[in-house]
C-alpha cells in the first residue's frame, strides 16, 4: 500500500495564561515597541466594545456583536495587514477595521443603524461587515483572483467564526483559493461557540484548521490569545500570500467572553465554571503579563492611558449621538446602482410620508 498524502496541523504558542514564555521569543517581541502598541490598541478596543454594549442596553444603538475575548485576533490583523490589502469582514472585526482607518463613531454608525457605517471614508477598498454566515469567504476569494489578475502585490484578508466553517460557502471558498492559488489568508475565529452550538459537536474534526488540507491549502492551529503568536502566523501567511505562494488557513483559538450579540443570553447554554476559565486566558491580561514582566508596562501607564481611552471613546460616542438623523430615503439609496421603478415608486412615498410628518403605521 503507497502512502499518497501525509500532513499535519501545528498549534503555535509563546506565552501561557500568566504570560511566560514557553518557547523562544521571536527577536521583534524581544523589544517593546510593537508590543507595546498592540497592548494599547486591545485596551482601546474592549472600551470601545463596552460603550457599545452600554448604548444598546440603553436604547441608543441597535443589536451589537461584541469582540470581547478576540481582541488580539482582530487587533493584530488590523495592525499586520498593509494598507493596500483588502480586509473582507464579518460582523466581529471593529478592532480591525477602526486600526485599518474607519473612526470609532463611524463604527458605531453601522450598530445604530446608519448607512454611513457601511461608506465610511476611512475604510477605503475594505469591505463593509458581512451579516450572513461564510459568505465573506467567496468574496474575499473574488477580490483575490482580481489581485492575482492585475498583477499586484495585496492580499485578501478574510475573517468568520468557527460556525462558518461548517458552511458550503466557506469550503467552496477553500476550493477555488486552493485550485487557483489565490492570495488570500483566512482567518478563524474559533471561540468555541457557534451562537449556542458548541465546537464540540458542530465538527468531528480534532481541528478545523485541517479543513485546508482537503483544497490543497497550507493550515494551521494558534492561540488566539497570544499576540505573537497571531502576529507570527499572519505576518508569515500574509508574506506566503504576497510571493505568490498561495493561500492559508489559520485557526486561532479564543473563547466568546460574552453573548453571541446583545440580543442573546448565554447563560441559557453555557456553564458559569466554563466562562470563568476562560476569562483567565483571556488576551489582554496574558499580554500585559508579559510586559509587565520586562518591565516595559506600569500601573502608571495603565492608569494614564486607561483614562485616556475612555476619553476617546466618550468622544467617539457622543459624535455618534449628535450626529444628524438620516433622511428616510437612505433605506433605499444604498440598496441598488440604479432603483428599480417598483423601490423608486416606494422611496418617493416614503419621502412623502416622512414630510407631512406621517406615522410608519399609516
Amino acid at each position: 500500500m503507497e502512502t499518497v498524502y501525509q500532513g499535519e496541523i501545528r498549534l503555535n504558542r509563546y506565552l501561557d495564561k500568566e504570560g511566560t514564555p514557553l518557547q523562544a521569543i521571536p527577536q521583534w517581541a524581544c523589544e517593546p515597541g510593537w508590543l507595546t502598541d498592540c497592548y494599547r490598541n486591545m485596551v482601546l478596543a474592549r472600551a470601545l466594545d463596552s460603550k457599545a454594549i452600554a448604548l444598546q442596553r440603553t436604547g441608543q444603538m441597535g443589536t451589537y456583536a461584541s469582540l470581547l475575548g478576540a481582541e488580539a485576533i482582530d487587533v493584530v490583523c488590523g495592525m499586520v495587514m498593509r494598507q493596500e490589502d483588502v480586509l473582507i469582514p464579518y460582523y466581529r472585526n471593529h478592532a480591525s477595521q477602526m486600526l485599518r482607518g474607519m473612526k470609532m463613531e463611524e463604527v458605531m454608525y453601522y450598530w445604530g443603524g446608519d448607512e454611513r457605517g457601511n461608506a465610511a471614508a476611512g475604510a477605503g477598498e475594505d469591505f463593509p461587515n458581512c451579516v450572513p454566515i461564510a459568505t465573506q469567504s467567496l468574496h474575499a476569494c473574488g477580490v483575490a483572483t482580481a489581485i492575482k489578475a492585475r498583477g499586484e502585490k495585496r492580499v485578501a484578508v478574510t475573517m468568520c467564526g468557527d460556525g462558518a466553517t461548517s458552511k458550503g460557502d466557506f469550503l467552496e471558498a477553500l476550493n477555488v483559493a486552493g485550485a487557483w492559488q489565490l492570495p488570500v489568508v483566512f482567518i478563524i475565529n474559533n471561540n468555541q461557540w457557534a451562537i449556542s452550538v458548541p465546537r464540540a459537536i458542530q465538527c468531528g474534526a480534532p481541528t478545523l484548521a485541517q479543513k485546508a488540507i482537503g483544497a490543497g491549502i497550507r493550515g494551521e492551529q494558534v492561540d488566539g490569545n497570544d499576540a505573537i503568536a497571531m502576529r507570527e502566523a499572519l505576518q508569515l501567511a500574509l508574506d506566503r500570500a504576497r510571493d505568490g505562494k498561495g493561500p492559508s488557513v489559520i485557526e486561532a483559538l479564543s473563547y466568546r467572553l460574552s453573548d453571541h450579540t446583545t440580543a442573546d443570553d448565554a447563560t441559557r447554554y453555557r456553564e458559569n465554571a466554563e466562562l470563568k476559565q476562560a476569562w483567565e486566558v483571556e488576551p489582554i491580561k496574558r499580554l500585559r503579563n508579559y510586559l509587565h514582566n520586562n518591565g516595559w508596562w506600569d500601573e502608571t501607564q495603565e492608569q494614564s492611558w486607561s483614562q485616556e481611552v475612555n476619553q476617546m471613546v466618550q468622544r467617539a460616542a457622543e459624535n455618534y449621538l449628535a450626529s444628524d438623523t438620516q433622511p428616510v430615503e437612505t433605506t433605499f439609496d444604498y440598496l441598488y446602482a440604479e432603483l428599480p421603478d417598483s423601490l423608486r415608486e416606494q422611496r418617493d412615498w416614503a419621502q412623502v410620508r416622512a414630510m407631512q410628518g406621517g406615522s410608519h403605521d399609516e
